[in-house]
């Protein structure tokens, strides 16, 4: 905040949901519908605690490509180590390039947008399609949840580097769906099978 005045309102902003009480009513037409919003709510509300604890940062995984250019000349002490960096750099991008993919965007197209044309908080607001700075358009996640998200990540890679076996289901190949199977039943009922 620039002014007095605006500092003072958000401190006081920050004081009410740090010491503060609310009560939070939730309705729905449905117990499932209920359970939803429910779920929703506490979500937004762990969320608002993390940030009152650390803050605010450019959301979308702008702040992890951020991370990473600021980091980008790191080198290790040998090449396992420069493979290493390497591979938790490309790891930083992936919230990025995920979000423009599932909002039907070219994620290449757009980090490499969001590294070269812009600073700070610029990045891609994929609702709209936009760019622009993200803290103003509203997109913004919690400090806290970014980093032990990063944390939680580089400690499991690690057990995986350093775990001689492991056991994962191989992932099975999604085929052209639709359709009910064949259900048995009487015969001349076009299709299901079942008895001549």
């Amino acid at each position: 905040a620039t002014s007095d005045y605006d500092r003072e309102k958000l401190q006081e902003r920050v004081a009410k949901l740090a010491g503060g009480v609310a009560v939070i009513k939730v309705g729905a037409a449905t117990e499932v519908e209920m359970k939803k919003k429910k779920a929703r709510v506490e979500d937004a509300l762990h969320a608002t605690r993390a940030a009152v604890e650390e803050g605010v940062v450019a959301g979308g995984g702008v702040a992890l490509v951020r991370a990473v250019m600021a980091i980008a000349g790191l080198k290790g002490d040998n090449e396992d180590q420069n493979h290493g960096i390497t591979a938790a750099l490309r790891a930083m991008e992936n919230p990025l390039r995920q979000i423009v993919a599932n909002a039907g965007g070219e994620p290449s197209v757009v980090l490499n947008k969001v590294k070269t044309e812009g600073k700070g908080n610029y990045g891609y607001n994929a609702a709209t399609g936009e760019y622009g700075d993200m803290i103003e358009m509203g997109i913004l996640d919690p400090a806290k949840v970014t980093r032990v998200a990063l944390q939680a990540a580089g400690s499991i890679a690690g057990l995986m580097i350093t775990t001689e076996v492991m056991i994962a289901d191989h992932p099975e190949e999604k085929g052209a769906g639709g359709g009910m199977p064949d259900m048995g039943g009487m015969g001349g009922m076009g299709g299901m099978g079942g008895m001549m």
